[in-house]
């Protein structure tokens, strides 16, 4: 009994060490087929406490270790029966629970499992052998005698061999690895303390090597290395890692009852230093004629491929005068570090092209080129004849600036509409504009809306303008099919919400393109609120805005304008221009303001679609020249969308945009546009021969 006791002793000190790992698969019973597996930091020891830990200087406060305490593991054999429950999970024993000689046994390679045991079994001395850890228990059928790391420990009773299987006294086990059996009923529960969780984690998500002070967190919490404590140990942690790739950093802590987690690890993965990306150029020659074309290709790299933007300076498509020419080239890459190179060009003193030939063959579709905007107007004027075609354009540009909520159109239509709208928010708080329709029928309506854009809200008036009638035009190229809704009677909807995503802060121009259709009639309302007001709980307690006495609000009935031109001579064999927006050849339409029952001219003709077909001469350059002040917005060139400009706008009538240039024979030319509001009118379409290509 003495020897006993002393046994149980040496087992509670050695379980104040040592801790079985957590469940692994059944343990094997070839000798060496299975290798044993340590649960504490190194294998047969401690944590090594005594090793240095580098602290940076000055030390970060020491705050205590966060170790999540043991939860509690429970194992459940039943009478008889080769069932458990592990944590509430279903096992399969080799054996059913025995009673013999008052003493109850379990098969060895069944309950070693869920205790963290790895067995093992050495035929030259018949014992089976579970180890976890530095903990060695050693069994021989039909002996009491059980041996804890070398040390003879008696039991109550002999191990036998059931069916193959080791059977070992419970109360015994249960002993030799500190846990406790709790009879209830026909069952025999078993538990234990489950160990530490050495869990955490690392910020920041992206670490750079020699420059990222690294932070762990056990629970959200940022730890600290105390090098006095014996009850943590850290493998490869660092604050911050010196060299790029993977770092494994390995945690084990030590819970209130001598128990030693298994160690957790984290894969660190560090990243290279960013380095500014390297900026570089080549030209398609070494040396150039004054008027010749140049290519510049970037050859920027960057280690990252991350190379975000690119600026250049200087870099004239070609130069006019001989000498040396520099050219820079700044790069950005994604960390905003900046690479920069400067070259010279060289230009020789001979002439290839002049400068206004050079723009004529080479300024890019959609680009605009300098020009003397006196000349256009001695160029020849073709004139035309139009047919005004059946298309019901509203035009709600009346009041142009708001300064309150209100309607500012109401109306009511069937069939198909274009909209377009053009205002400006001189409120003290953000607005918003919606089209809101609402069945008047007393059937279902479907209301269908078709191509549309928007621009703005922006502070300029053109750029408003400009955006709108490009991404109009791009999507009524698409022919993309109308999307609809169904309403019904007396019910309202808002058409186009997107257009009303962003309010109008004070200052701001919105403008907007819609096409829309329904099947019988619907009241359309132009409906402006403030910001998080609800449009439609408004409808009824908003008055109509009062018109201004310069601006457009009207229905117009005959909105697409077919042009004719005078002539089939091919234009361009000499200069000629086609004068649009002037109120003389390119006459005013007349509609209807709904809102007063008066007559109504669409100044300017926004928003009327203008169809041509121009027969144009070989080898010549068709332009569009702003006469009457800034202008930007887009035309459709036989199918092509056509922005004027790609970057910017025509500022004055020294620019002209480049539309088309015909090849070696004459072309025929669909064009299609609708003058861009926020821009002043007329604009001369122009036609001018190109210069000979010089080699």
């Amino acid at each position: 009994m003495k020897s006993l006791k002393h046994a149980f002793v040496l087992t509670t000190a050695i379980l104040t060490l040592f801790q079985a790992a957590p469940l692994s698969a059944e343990g094997t019973t070839a000798s060496g087929s299975e290798p044993t597996v340590d649960t504490q930091p190194e294998t047969g020891t401690t944590p090594d406490t005594t090793t240095p830990i580098l602290i940076t200087d000055p030390a970060p406060p020491v705050v205590p270790i966060t170790v999540k305490q043991p939860t509690t593991n429970e194992l459940v054999l039943k009478k008889n029966s080769k069932a458990m429950l592990f944590n509430k999970k279903p096992l399969q024993a080799a054996q059913p629970l025995t009673i013999k000689a008052g003493s109850s046994y379990a098969a060895l390679n069944g309950i070693a499992g869920p205790f963290g045991y790895k067995l093992s079994y050495n035929a030259s001395t018949k014992e089976s052998i579970a180890t976890s850890g530095s903990i060695e228990l050693r069994f021989k059928p039909g002996s009491d005698m059980i041996k804890l790391n070398g040390q003879a420990v008696k039991g109550p009773g002999p191990t036998f061999i059931l069916k193959g299987s080791l059977m070992v006294p419970l109360r015994m086990w249960s002993n030799l690895t500190g846990s406790k059996i709790t009879p209830k009923g026909t069952d025999t529960i078993i538990s234990w303390a489950a160990p530490p969780s050495a869990e955490f984690s690392v910020q920041p998500t992206d670490i750079v090597a020699g420059e990222t002070q690294v932070q762990y967190l056990v629970d959200g919490i940022p730890t600290f290395v105390d090098p006095f404590s014996t009850r943590e140990r850290w493998e490869g942690r660092q604050d911050i890692f010196m060299e790029a790739g993977p770092h494994i950093v390995t945690r084990w802590v030590q819970g209130e009852n001598g128990v030693w987690s298994e160690p957790y690890s984290v894969t660190v993965d560090v990243k290279m230093p960013n380095l500014p990306p390297i900026a570089d150029f080549t030209t398609d020659k070494a040396s150039y004629r004054m008027g010749e074309p140049i290519v510049y290709t970037s050859t920027s790299t960057d280690e990252n491929n991350d190379i975000v933007s690119i600026k250049w300076t200087g870099n004239a498509p070609a130069f006019f005068s001989e000498g040396e020419h520099p050219v820079t080239l700044e790069v950005t890459d994604g960390g905003k570090l900046v690479g920069t190179v400067t070259k010279m060009i060289t230009v020789t003193p001979e002439m290839l092209y002049t400068e206004d030939e050079f723009n004529l063959l080479f300024t890019p579709v959609g680009r605009k080129y300098a020009m003397d905007g006196a000349e256009v107007l001695k160029y020849p004027t073709v004139s035309y004849t139009y047919t005004n075609e059946a298309a019901r354009l509203v035009h709600s540009n009346s009041p142009e600036r708001w300064t309150t909520s209100g309607i500012a159109y109401d109306t009511i239509l069937s069939g198909k509409t274009r909209f377009l709208f053009y205002n400006e928010s001189g409120a003290t708080v953000p607005l918003k504009m919606y089209l809101v329709a609402t069945n008047t029928d007393n059937k279902v309506a479907m209301v269908g809306v078709g191509a549309w854009g928007k621009g703005g809200p922006d502070k300029s008036t053109i750029m408003a303008g400009k955006m709108a009638t490009i991404r109009y035009m791009d999507a009524l190229n698409k022919k993309l099919p109308a999307n609809y809704v169904a309403l019904n009677p007396g019910e309202s909807k808002i058409l186009v919400p997107e257009m009303s995503n962003v309010p109008l802060k004070p200052g701001d121009t919105f403008s907007a393109y819609a096409d829309v259709e329904s099947t019988s009639n619907i009241r359309y309302r132009v409906v402006v609120v403030q910001d998080g007001q609800e449009p439609l709980s408004q409808l009824d307690y908003l008055s109509v805005m009062p018109r201004d006495n310069k601006h457009v609000r009207g229905t117009f009935d005959y909105a697409d304008r077919v042009i004719d031109l005078s002539t089939n001579e091919p234009l361009g064999s000499t200069p000629k221009r086609i004068s649009l927006g002037d109120s003389k050849l390119d006459t005013l339409l007349d509609g209807i303001d709904e809102m007063t029952g008066l007559l109504e001219y669409n100044k300017g003709n926004f928003g009327l679609m203008y169809k041509m077909k121009v027969h144009v001469a070989p080898n010549t350059l068709v332009g569009v020249n702003a006469r009457g002040g800034h202008y930007a917005g887009a035309f459709i060139v036989n199918g092509a969308l056509v922005p004027v400009t790609t970057d910017s706008a025509l500022l004055n009538p020294n620019e002209t945009s480049v539309l088309y240039r015909t090849g070696a024979t004459s072309e025929t030319l669909d064009i299609v546009f609708t003058l861009a509001s926020g821009s002043y009118l007329p604009i001369n379409l122009t036609f001018q021969q190109l210069p000979q290509l010089r080699q």
